[in-house]
């Protein structure tokens, strides 16, 4: 179990000279500029208790509480510690509000109750435009359940930077072992018989570190583990602190970093015996994805000595110049509308994949991409052989570096799917490293989504392998919008999966709602539609996801369902609404979209198109401007017949023009 070593209530002198930003409060002497949107349940400030509460009781069960904070300007980065309490089932939620954008974007969520406060450390990153910090309760669907905030601080630097002088200690967090633990030192706990240093910041007894003793070690490798707060983004920089260590026989300490998926990768352990002197160490990280960092040591014995540590900061230049700054592994990326980018066929193999492309129409899938561009196909039929061993050559991608790989396949007419295509790690001498990758049962005419994790120690490249021994058994193998990212497929930069305004539908609705005024609704729908010959085989997303639409079979025609998003701020400039649609279905009616104004009851027509389109998902790209509250409405219209079902997925809205073709 995780122990906060600290009491908020008890709060040092050093606190109230720490650097507070703008943003901070304490609710002492009122809010500080946070104020409750009052289109939802009210916080109230308890002048008494010094903090802010959003009760169940002062109104329905159920109802959340937003708390809207005031305008801020960080050039510098900066952190929040945030001290709250959730009282019964609830959360709480912190997002980011820029100004002039329509979306709030997500930075740190809570749902754990506690019958004390927390601290939860949330990094804001430096930025030239002014945003206000909000905050979402919850306070759960059972009367008396409350969220409370105690205190809202913001200071300058990096959410793993510590001194250990604050009550909150920066939202460190000690892993509970019944022997061995991490300890606040410094003056409370000195006395004439300690072997225990003065503390590094202040070099006296007032000062204060971390420290863990072996005292109490009873068992062979007993481990205490210090962490940091999770960042909320990715960093790259030089980590730096201080040590200090006594029986380097006796322990052994080691820094790590931890992902959000509880990876561990040790950035650095001693090698010089640094006794009685607090010495300086220096250490790069570089990261593509949140994390924590550890403090670990193992102690062997009760007289193991001790380990403590102070003053950890972090830069985010590098500490060596010979870092190599992050490599960008975009160059693996291809959408070939274009060309093969840096990918590659050798000229004793012949050419297998050929680039084509396929207009939209009601017989053959186009592309992935947009469903009307290009992709690479490899056919027996395109040469001259009875059949062939297709090779497709990335480019040379550095050593060393966890890479996920994502692409996606069609099938086409196969009677046997064996070695039909497949995923291959090749080294610098052009050899076969591992095979990551092959196809399984497979939907046939969808565009199915891979994902592959892989890391080698030497520079590799990523080679795409089609088998087809006999004619008779081959169809077609389509390959489409490859791309290559640092870390793991399974966490994103930024910690959250979905950005704010998208919307594969593969979770649920993301809050789009039906028009209860219409005639019927939209559908969040898995596979293919009841209805043979329309509606898409499966979604745009992953082939074999979730997408929304309407069932043309219960409906007559002229029948419609309207789809309506939250509602969305005014904002400045220009947005681009990015989403995929299928209109396959010779009775296919009619797909619009409307800009519904708040305080206006006209809707303003944005894009529709009627009939049927193709077999394919197609992108569309709509460009508006609206500096008023408002929501985008998707209306679908049934035709003539129940072929006329129609689908929409993939949902994102962006700043600026929109950029590429649309249909």
């Amino acid at each position: 179990m995780l122990i906060l070593y600290f009491f908020v209530l008890h709060v040092l002198q050093s606190v109230r000279a720490q650097q507070l930003l703008q943003g901070s409060c304490r609710f002492e002497q009122g809010t500080c500029g946070y104020n409750s949107d009052p289109e939802y349940l009210k916080w109230v400030l308890d002048e008494e208790g010094h903090y802010i509460t959003a009760d169940s009781a002062f109104g329905g069960a159920g109802q959340k509480a937003v708390l809207i904070g005031p305008d801020l300007e960080l050039l510098e980065w900066g952190c929040i510690r945030l001290v709250y309490q959730i009282t019964g089932s609830g959360s709480l939620k912190m997002y980011v509000r820029p100004e002039g954008e329509s979306f709030d974007y997500l930075l740190w969520s809570a749902l754990d109750p506690s019958d004390s406060w927390l601290i939860a450390s949330i990094d804001l990153r430096n930025t030239t435009n002014r945003y206000k910090i909000i905050f979402v309760a919850s306070p759960g669907q059972k009367p008396e359940q409350s969220v409370a905030i105690f205190e809202i601080l913001v200071v300058p630097g990096y959410c793993v930077e510590c001194n250990f002088e604050e009550h909150h200690l920066c939202g460190y967090m000690n892993y509970w072992n019944p022997n061995v633990n991490w300890y606040v030192g410094g003056s409370t706990i000195r006395d004439g018989q300690s072997n225990l240093p003065f503390d590094h910041t202040m070099n006296n007894e007032r000062g204060h570190y971390m420290y863990v003793d072996s005292v109490y070690a009873k068992h062979f490798q007993e481990v205490a583990q210090l962490t940091s707060p999770m960042t909320t983004t990715a960093i790259s920089g030089c980590l730096s602190f201080y040590y200090q260590r006594d029986q380097a026989k006796g322990n052994v300490f080691s820094v790590f970093t931890r992902d959000r998926m509880g990876l561990y990768e040790e950035i650095w352990k001693p090698d010089i015996y640094a006794k009685f002197i607090w010495k300086l160490v220096k250490v790069d990280i570089k990261a593509p994805h949140p994390l924590a960092v550890v403090f670990e040591v193992a102690f062997n014995s009760a007289k193991g000595g001790y380990v403590a540590i102070d003053d950890i900061s972090f830069s985010p230049e590098f500490c060596s110049a010979e870092t190599e700054p992050f490599f960008d592994p975009s160059v693996a990326n291809c959408d070939f509308e274009e060309d093969f980018c840096q990918y590659y066929q050798e000229q004793t193999e012949g050419s297998v994949w050929n680039r084509v492309s396929v207009k939209p129409n009601v017989y053959r899938v186009g592309d992935h991409t947009t469903g009307s561009g290009s992709f690479l196909l490899a056919n027996t039929r395109l040469i001259s052989k009875p059949g062939y061993v297709g090779r497709l050559y990335g480019p040379y991608l550095p050593g060393t570096l966890k890479y996920c790989l994502r692409f996606y396949y069609a099938l086409h007419g196969f009677i046997k799917t064996d070695n039909t295509l497949a995923v291959y790690i090749y080294d610098e001498n052009n050899v076969a490293q591992e095979k990551v990758w092959t196809v399984s049962e497979s939907p046939m005419g969808s565009w199915i989504q891979v994902e592959v994790n892989y890391q080698k120690l030497m520079p590799t490249k990523v080679v795409f392998v089609s088998i087809c021994k006999n004619f008779w058994d081959c169809g077609l193998v389509t390959l489409d919008d490859i791309t290559v990212s640092l870390g793991d497929c399974r966490i994103s930069a930024d910690g959250f999966p979905c950005p704010p305004g998208e919307c594969s539908f593969e979770v649920d609705n993301c809050g789009y709602t039906q028009d209860e005024k219409d005639d019927s609704n939209w559908i969040r729908k898995r596979g293919q539609t009841p209805t043979s010959y329309t509606g898409p085989k499966g979604d745009h997303t992953t082939g074999v996801g979730y997408y929304m639409y309407i069932e043309a079979s219960p409906m007559i025609s002229g029948h419609s369902a309207r789809l309506l998003s939250n509602e969305l701020r005014g904002f400045l400039h220009q947005q681009c609404l990015v989403f995929y649609y299928n209109m396959y279905g010779s009775g296919t009616g009619l797909l619009s979209i409307y800009l519904k104004k708040e305080g206006q009851r006209d809707e303003v027509l944005l894009w529709r198109r009627r009939g049927e389109q193709s077999i394919s998902w197609l992108k569309g790209l709509v460009e508006y401007e609206c500096d008023k509250n408002h929501q985008i409405v998707f209306e679908g219209v049934r035709g003539n017949s129940v072929r006329s079902d129609i689908a929409i997925d993939d949902i994102l809205f962006q700043k600026g023009p929109c950029k590429g073709n649309h249909f």
